[in-house]
C-alpha cells in the first residue's frame, strides 16, 4: 500500500509498505481520507524530542473508509460497514484498528467526509462545558473545532460570543450562531464584553488556540464562579497563569482533553449521530482537500491558514 512517510521537518514522501493484517480483535479499513489536526503539526515542524522517519501513515488519527479485513474474535463491524476509526496512521490506504476503536457510521453520511475524532473531540469538549439555554458563552479561537463549539452552544441556547484572529473565522463564527464577534486585535475586547453582559462577563469560556496570549485574554472573561474549559492544544512549553485572577473569582478550570479509548469512542459515535439527525453540520467547515502526495501542501495549508481554510482533509 501507498503510506506518507515524515522523514524529517517539514519533508514527506510515499512510500510502498506492506499492507497491514489485522490480528485478533482487529479490523483492517480501506481509508477514504483523514484529517489533519493541529496537533500534527508540530511533529510536521519539528521538536527535538521526535525522532525521523516516523512510522508509514503516522500522525494521522482522523481516518475514516470501510473494513475490509477482519481479525479472529471480532463479532462486528463486519467487511463493508462505513466506519470512523481510533487509530494513528491513517495518512495511507489501509490501517488497522481495534475493532472496539471504531464507530460504525449511519447510512444518512453515506458520502460525506467523516473524520471521527475531530468531530468526537468536539462533543466531548461540549460535554465538559454543560451547555445550558441563557448561558453567555465566549470561545477564543475559531478554527474547525472551535466553529464546532460555536455551533454546539449556539444550538443548545447559548448566547454565543466568538473571538479569533482571523476576519474569515469571524465570518464563518456568525454562520455557524455566535450572536457577537470580536477580533483578537480589538482594543479592548474585556471591556466589550462587561458592556454586552451588564459587568458580569461569562458563564463559560473555551481558550481553543494552544497559545499563552488567547488563555490569558480567555481567564480574563470568565465571570465569578464561571468555568474556564481548556480546548487548545498545548505543546510548546509551560504556560503561565494568573492565579490571583482564578481565586479571586473562584472559577472551575476544565481540561477537556479525554485520553481513555472508550470517551473518544462515545464522542465519535454521538457526532455521527448528531449529524445525522441534523443536529449538528460540519460540512461547511472542510474547507481544503489533497491527495496523500501532496500531504505536505496540506500541513502548510494548516499551518499558514490561507484565506478560506479551516479543515484540511488528505485523501489517499
Amino acid at each position: 500500500m501507498r503510506a506518507a512517510v515524515i522523514t524529517g521537518p517539514g519533508a514527506a514522501e510515499i512510500s510502498e509498505v506492506p499492507t497491514p493484517e489485522p490480528g485478533p480483535g482487529e479490523v483492517l479499513v480501506a481509508i477514504e481520507g483523514c484529517g489533519v489536526c493541529g496537533s500534527d503539526l508540530p511533529v510536521w515542524e519539528g521538536r527535538p524530542w521526535f525522532e525521523y522517519p516516523r512510522a508509514p501513515g503516522a500522525p494521522g488519527h482522523e481516518g475514516w473508509g470501510r473494513v475490509v479485513d477482519v481479525g479472529a474474535d471480532v463479532r462486528g463491524p463486519a467487511p463493508g460497514a462505513r466506519v470512523a476509526a481510533i487509530c494513528f496512521a491513517s495518512d495511507a490506504e489501509f490501517d488497522v484498528a481495534a475493532a472496539d476503536a471504531v464507530v460504525t457510521l449511519p447510512a444518512e453520511l453515506d458520502g460525506q467526509p467523516f473524520p471521527g475524532e475531530a468531530l468526537g473531540c468536539a462533543m466531548n469538549v461540549a460535554r465538559r462545558c454543560e451547555f445550558e439555554a441563557g448561558q453567555t458563552v465566549a470561545i477564543v479561537g475559531v478554527g474547525f473545532l472551535g466553529a464546532l463549539l460555536v455551533q454546539i452552544a449556539a444550538r443548545a441556547g447559548a448566547r454565543v460570543i466568538a473571538i479569533a484572529r482571523r476576519p474569515y473565522a469571524l465570518r464563518v463564527a456568525r454562520e455557524m450562531g455566535a450572536e457577537h464577534t470580536f477580533s483578537t486585535d480589538d482594543e479592548d475586547v474585556v471591556g466589550a464584553v462587561e458592556e454586552l453582559t451588564g459587568g458580569m462577563l461569562c458563564d463559560r469560556v473555551l481558550e481553543v488556540t494552544g497559545h499563552q496570549g488567547p488563555l490569558d485574554l480567555a481567564a480574563r472573561l470568565v465571570r465569578v464562579r464561571g468555568r474556564l474549559v481548556i480546548a487548545g492544544y498545548h505543546q510548546d512549553g509551560p504556560r503561565t497563569v494568573d492565579m490571583g485572577l482564578w481565586n479571586w473569582r473562584g472559577i472551575d478550570v476544565v481540561n477537556a482533553h479525554e485520553r481513555e479509548q472508550v470517551t473518544y469512542v462515545r464522542g465519535v459515535r454521538e457526532a455521527a449521530d448528531a449529524i445525522a439527525a441534523g443536529l449538528l453540520d460540519p460540512q461547511p467547515l472542510y474547507t481544503h482537500e489533497f491527495g496523500l502526495a501532496r500531504i505536505g501542501d496540506a500541513f502548510a495549508a494548516a499551518i499558514e491558514r490561507p484565506e478560506g481554510f479551516l479543515k484540511a482533509l488528505v485523501r489517499p
